[in-house]
């Protein structure tokens, strides 16, 4: 993705890393969708970038095909085109953060698993399934929200194996991708402050606009120059 206006679809956009890569990219004057699932807080958002020309929201779950397929096609009526697609939905269960577990795999609540699951490792395959015959036309990118936990083990953590799925799938995807003349890119971030956190963000968390700006480095290569594995902590981290 070079500097010409180029349309980027963010699933889960509408807070945190997702919605700080929408606004870095509508400030540089790209069109951008964004999917979120809540109806409010999607309008809320659409409100408050004031590029109402250049945006446009979509509700829709990035665990559910025909939401995710709905997105991009509409995407591309709205726009013409679709250049870049961002996986970024994901989250962690709420079971994750109970006071003195690194993990869930010991009293954790299985109900509470699945959207998880479906979500981080379902999310982005149907997201590149939907995409890439339109990044092909356009010889765009994916991009792919890992996270330092997919490639640093802790016990117990389902969350983390989930993110070393993300990890597996992108370069699964690039085999296949660079073959179709799409560029696969996973960001992995280490810690965050963002809502992941439920108020327990550690005092060392980077901004989101930080990854934002990482994923807007990996859209902007080249023509022709793939960049496959960011990842970016704040400094002070040790893991």
């Amino acid at each position: 993705m070079n500097t010409s206006l180029k349309t980027v679809l963010i699933t889960g956009g509408t807070s945190g890393i997702g919605a700080a890569t929408a606004r870095l990219l509508l400030g540089r004057g790209h069109r951008v969708a964004v999917t979120g699932r809540d109806p409010g807080r999607l309008a809320a958002f659409l409100d408050e970038t004031g590029h109402t020309d250049r945006v446009l929201g979509l509700v829709a779950d990035a665990a559910d095909w025909d939401a995710t397929n709905a997105a991009v096609t509409s995407t591309v009526e709205r726009f013409g085109s679709l250049d870049a697609a961002v996986a970024n939905a994901g989250g962690a269960s709420p079971d994750h953060f109970r006071p003195g577990s690194p993990g869930v795999l010991d009293g954790g609540d299985p109900r509470l698993w699945a959207p998880m699951v479906l979500t981080n490792v379902l999310g982005p395959a149907l997201l590149a399934e939907a995409a890439l015959p339109h990044l092909e036309r356009s010889h765009g990118r994916l991009v792919l929200l890992g996270s330092v936990a997919g490639i640093k083990n802790s016990p117990g953590n389902l969350y983390s194996a989930t993110k070393w799925a993300v990890v597996g799938f992108a370069e699964n995807l690039r085999l296949h991708a660079t073959t179709r003349g799409v560029g696969v890119t996973v960001v992995n971030p280490g810690m965050i402050d963002t809502a992941f956190w439920h108020g327990q963000a550690p005092p060392i968390a980077m901004s989101p606009d930080a990854v934002a700006e990482a994923i807007g480095f990996a859209l902007g290569r080249p023509d022709g120059v793939d960049l496959n594995t960011v990842t970016i902590r704040p400094i002070g981290q040790p893991v």
